[in-house]
């Protein structure tokens, strides 16, 4: 046998895996069917052996131990269907590097997953179409049209990012690890997976299905999967099969470590992820049902998906363990039998095999659970550091900048911005965010730069007084009235009866009407939603602070797009460019790829620039240098090289995407030379954003020490002057 690259880590599995009494009924029916639809012998894929070896029969009655005969046999019909769409798709595309011919094999399958089982499919021409046709026959009859809409997602997710794992082979590139991230969801299968466990145990309430806690249960198990796959899979992936989208292989580039040490920083982010699951499932599903009204059986179905999530988390690991196509020697099961210890003393030794399971006997495992809610806020750290920052792209800025600056001091007079006690014209000054504005559309009219600098305002306004007014309160049901108001001031259609009453609420209304005078339905509907993802994010970080819980790194990153309004520059983007460009461009893999590279380097900018600021006179906890020391162990220094590193490589990524994934994208589907013209103005866009961002930041008073020991953040009436290193005094009323 061929040596391990690394040794396998111990994994973090609290729950032992169970198996489902059918397995023998879900082997012996999943053969069958195989045959059938021409996956064994003659398929030049598979043979009876291989089938046999892989046993997926036995990964489905480990990972759905509760469902019956049919329903598991069905599932496991699926997961044959997608492991070997996995082989069809590598001998016959990646292998060959056929690109072409991949794409037209994959635009093919979606038609055999009609919403409405009266429309007609085209005839399978492989095995992977005609399974694909039975399955979905098969299955979407006992499913909501909610259900059907979100699985089809996820399993054309599935099989088109395909085309991203063969672009990389092809370029023999390696990702960056937030890019890979939000990648191996796609391609790996999780969501898709998780899909099938809401088939086996219960389809959660349509209300709730897009909601940030239920995302991140899905998101959370998807992670989990994908890197405990990635470990297991390693040989196979990358010395086998020169395959280059794998964790370990990603990290051990990323860091330029040893192999094992990339493994065993995979496994810190798998367990970290597991941790985000259960604080999800215990603190942010439960609020959810109260605030959603959910009755009680809806409650019990959203609490038999989670559970059948853990399920799966615990019995794929135990078929990793037992499965020929992983190396996994040296492997200790998930299950640990304490409970059958019999005999003098060993209920202690039976006490401790459970702790080792749960990671309590493990002192950096025990650190990784509570390190998160040990921060020690407005610890004095210096002036940030602010290191070489690689920024190809010149900057412009708008010569409509002097009267802009003149104008937002009105417009934030007659809104009451500055009158109620968070901002006044120094901060306002300070903050020059006619200056952002200015750098970010150098070309617009003085009206639209205007607006732009309102917009901004608005935003940061609102980032300074939720933790102000009501972090410092612990006021965390206020901020949800005034963030469910605020959505209420974006009417989609027609007139609101709301009456503002603060700055914020007057601010909004005003930027409402003007903004979307001429928009149709659908966009206002858009930017709606870009609002209120931006407000949803400032509770969501009133919560952790309250907590004093730093955020896990993957969900931080994810989050911090949304705190930075990332959502709200990139729809207002797009609105200005016109119908030209099909909305179908816009979701498409590397466009998102290229607005998320684009928005995560500013978010790690704003965080560099921000470090002081933030960490020692306001004692926040939400900040990219501060995750990565408390997640890695580091001191300051060392935390902001590897988040200038990560800057630096998604710049480098959103330069690629530019060079050699949006051709591509133009080419599958068919632009025209107008629509291309307008995509390339969408990314000189980006571009001027990143380097108005980046001259913001380095002009600005409102990061700089001298600035901050001069005014700190805290400016309500009455409220004691806030000292260096010292926490303020809380207000009354």
């Amino acid at each position: 046998m061929t040596q391990q690259p690394f040794e396998l880590p111990h994994f973090y599995m609290p729950h032992p895996a169970r198996l489902n009494p059918h397995v023998e009924e879900a082997r012996a029916h999943s053969t069958q069917w195989a045959r059938d639809t021409g996956m064994l012998e003659g398929s030049g894929i598979w043979e009876q052996a291989d089938l046999d070896a892989h046993d997926y029969g036995l990964l489905c009655a480990y990972t759905h131990p509760d469902c019956d005969g049919p329903a598991l046999s069905l599932i496991t019909d699926w997961y044959v269907w997608v492991f070997f769409f996995d082989d069809h798709f590598l001998e016959t595309f990646k292998r060959t590097q056929d690109r072409t011919g991949g794409k037209a094999y994959l635009d093919r399958l979606p038609l055999f997953m009609p919403l409405d089982l009266s429309t007609p499919v085209p005839e399978p021409r492989n095995p992977v179409e005609a399974g694909l046709a039975d399955l979905w026959t098969r299955t979407v009859p006992a499913m909501s049209a909610d259900w059907r809409r979100r699985f089809a997602v996820a399993t054309e997710h599935l099989l088109n990012e395909s085309l991203w794992e063969l672009s990389n082979i092809n370029e023999g590139r390696i990702a960056n690890p937030v890019e890979y991230i939000e990648m191996r969801r796609k391609v790996g299968g999780a969501p898709w997976s998780a899909g099938l466990v809401e088939y086996a145990t219960a389809e959660v309430p349509a209300q709730v299905s897009g909601s940030r806690p239920l995302r991140v249960l899905m998101e959370t198990f998807s992670d989990a999967v994908h890197l405990r796959n990635d470990l297991f899979s390693y040989q196979r992936e990358v010395e086998d099969e020169g395959e280059l989208s794998n964790g370990v292989l990603v990290l051990e580039t990323f860091f330029g470590c040893t192999t094992q040490e990339a493994a065993d920083t995979v496994n810190d982010v798998l367990t970290s992820r597991l941790h985000q699951f259960e604080h999800t499932a215990l603190t942010e599903v439960p609020a959810l049902a109260v605030e959603q009204g959910l009755t009680p059986a809806e409650v019990a179905a959203v609490a038999a998906y989670a559970k059948g999530l853990q399920d799966w988390q615990s019995g794929g690991h135990e078929w990793h363990l037992r499965s020929s196509r992983y190396m996994n020697e040296g492997a200790r099961s998930a299950a640990v039998p304490w409970q059958r210890l019999t005999g003098p003393g060993t209920s202690a030794a039976g006490i401790g095999a459970l702790l080792a399971a749960s990671g309590a006997t493990d002192p950096a495992a025990t650190w990784g659970r509570v390190r998160n809610y040990t921060h020690v806020p407005y610890r004095k750290v210096g002036p940030s550091l602010i290191p070489d920052l690689y920024m190809p792209y010149p900057l412009e800025l708008s010569g409509h900048l002097d009267g802009a600056r003149r104008r937002l001091v009105e417009w934030c007079h007659r809104t009451g911005i500055l009158s109620e006690g968070v901002w006044d014209e120094d901060k306002l000054a300070a903050y020059d965010l006619a200056l952002c504005s200015a750098g970010l559309d150098p070309d617009a009219t003085a009206e639209a730069l205007d607006l732009s600098a309102q917009w901004l305002a608005f935003g940061t306004y609102g980032d300074d007084y939720y933790p102000l007014v009501y972090g410092h309160r612990r006021d965390l049901a206020a901020a949800k009235v005034t963030t469910a108001r605020l959505s209420e001031c974006m009417p989609v259609e027609g007139g609101t009866t709301l009456v503002p009453v603060d700055a914020m609420e007057r601010a909004l209304c005003d930027l409402w009407v003007r903004t979307t005078k001429d928009m149709t339905p659908d966009q206002r509907r858009t930017l709606k939603q870009a609002v209120d993802v931006m407000t949803a994010s400032w509770v969501w970080e009133m919560s952790n602070q309250l907590q004093n819980r730093i955020p896990d790194p993957v969900d931080y990153l994810e989050m911090r797009r949304a705190t930075f309004g990332s959502d709200l520059t990139l729809s207002m983007c797009r609105a200005g460019h016109g119908p030209a460009i099909p909305p179908e461009v816009y979701r498409s893999g590397p466009v998102r790829s290229l607005e998320n590279a684009a928005v995560d380097y500013a978010c790690l900018l704003n965080d560099v620039f921000s470090y002081q600021k933030e960490i020692e006179y306001e004692g926040e906890i939400h900040n990219a240098v501060l995750v990565v020391q408390n997640f890695f162990g580091l001191d300051y220094p060392a935390g902001l090289d590897v988040v200038h590193d990560l800057m630096t490589q998604r710049m480098r990524q959103f330069e690629h995407v530019v060079a050699h994934e949006l051709p591509l994208v133009y080419d599958d589907f068919a632009l025209s030379q107008e629509a291309r013209a307008v995509m390339r103005g969408y990314v000189a866009d980006l571009q001027n954003w990143m380097a108005g961002i980046l001259n913001w930041h380095r002009s600005v008073d409102r990061y700089k020490d001298e600035w901050l020991s001069r005014r700190a953040h805290l400016f309500l009436p009455g409220r004691p002057p806030v000292l260096p290193g010292r926490p303020p005094a809380v207000p009354v009323g």
